[in-house]
């Protein structure tokens, strides 16, 4: 069972900047891709940014691409994702989430951090 804890919300005006960080307990941190999800009240949860296990290959939601970057660090086994030119549609509770090689979808879920953008 893989635990991720996340860190790092918080509230911002527009255009300032934030990062998420996301510590797994798992030891084979190596061989899980990992990724953040957000959710804003009354929608759905959706896609924000992923980077695989092996070559650590980015991939964004357009909403995102040019103002987010996901990177991970396997000494320490924590995915990071800074935010910024934040924009008061940023506003959800990201969860970063995990999964396993072979995996369709992600299948280990942190309890989530709000983050709050102000305009």
């Amino acid at each position: 069972q893989v635990q991720l804890v996340e860190s790092g919300g918080g509230s911002r005006e527009a255009g300032g900047s934030l990062t998420l960080a996301c510590a797994a307990s798992e030891r084979t941190f190596s061989l899980l891709t990992m990724g953040w999800f957000r959710q804003a009240p009354g929608k759905e949860r959706e896609f924000v940014a992923a980077i695989s296990r092996a070559v650590h290959e980015p991939r964004y939601a357009d909403s995102v691409k040019g103002r987010f970057t996901i990177a991970r660090n396997s000494a320490k086994s924590t995915v990071t994702l800074r935010m910024n030119s934040l924009k008061p549609e940023d506003t959800a509770v990201y969860y970063c989430a995990a999964k396993r090689a072979g995996a369709e979808a992600f299948e280990y879920w942190g309890q989530g951090t709000q983050v709050t953008v102000s305009s």
